[in-house]
């Protein structure tokens, strides 16, 4: 009886270190949802260079930022804008000095390939409510809180579009959920990052926004305080490492090389 008691401490210890040991291994990173791809490509490479894991919850970079503030579990936040990231450092929320800017984007408009638009050039002498038609919808990200739908309402007011689009838009949670809207044949066009419209072959690329007409789309990173470790470092430092920034660079993300 002893030996039996004395085995099964053993085996439960044993699995408690093994648990905490896998936990020590495994970083958690909260990311905008227009990182979905690229993040996880970049995943398979940490893990083949280090033996450690990189999961991920993928949303609107407001979501993630309020759910970090309520206290959830995430080691890296990695948002589609400074915005958020201001949110939580204001709160104190941010790891000290682990804030940093790997990669950029564009902004561009899409329709459904199958759709008859033709490309055109953005100006003041866009009519985008004729382009529309029927439809009478643009997908975006939600401008009330969605960084896609931020940028886009500014580029869309810089160039007087933004009264006559308001009411025509199809409000999403994040700028994968207006693509999906765009695919599906739910709205006539969409605006989404030009990554976003890279990863799908179900849109077509109809213009590209002037990146005068909005602020510049920045991707900060940073370690959630209360988080950061050894391994946070090093998952943060392999997110903006040369390897990493191939993989941006083929996803068609502009980055910032040391």
């Amino acid at each position: 009886m002893f030996r039996s008691t004395f085995f099964a401490i053993s085996l439960l210890l044993a699995t408690m270190l093994a648990s905490k040991l896998e936990a020590q291994d495994r970083i958690t990173v909260y990311a905008a949802a227009s990182l979905t791809d690229v993040l996880q490509e970049i995943a398979e490479a940490y893990k083949v260079q280090t033996g450690h894991v990189l999961t991920f919850s993928f949303a609107g970079s407001s979501t993630l930022a309020r759910q970090i503030e309520q206290g959830a579990p995430a080691d890296i936040f990695a948002a589609a804008n400074e915005v958020w990231m201001t949110y939580l450092q204001e709160r104190n929320l941010i790891a000290a000095d682990s804030q940093r800017v790997f990669i950029h984007n564009r902004l561009a408009v899409i329709a459904a390939t199958e759709s008859a638009l033709e490309p055109f050039t953005i100006d003041k002498s866009t009519d985008f409510l004729s382009l529309l038609g029927r439809s009478n919808w643009m997908a975006v990200g939600d401008p009330d809180h969605v960084p896609a739908g931020l940028y886009a309402k500014q580029a869309l007011s810089r160039i007087g579009a933004w009264t006559s689009l308001e009411n025509h838009l199809a409000r999403a949670d994040n700028t994968r959920a207006a693509l999906v809207l765009v695919e599906r044949g739910e709205a006539a066009m969409g605006i989404v990052y030009a990554t976003d419209a890279a990863a799908s072959n179900r849109v077509k690329v109809l213009a590209v926004f002037p990146e005068h007409l909005h602020d510049p789309i920045r991707y900060p990173f940073a370690i959630v305080a209360g988080r950061d470790s050894k391994t946070a470092r090093a998952a943060l430092d392999f997110l903006g490492s040369a390897a990493a920034l191939e993989i941006y660079d083929r996803a068609g993300f502009p980055v910032d090389r040391p």
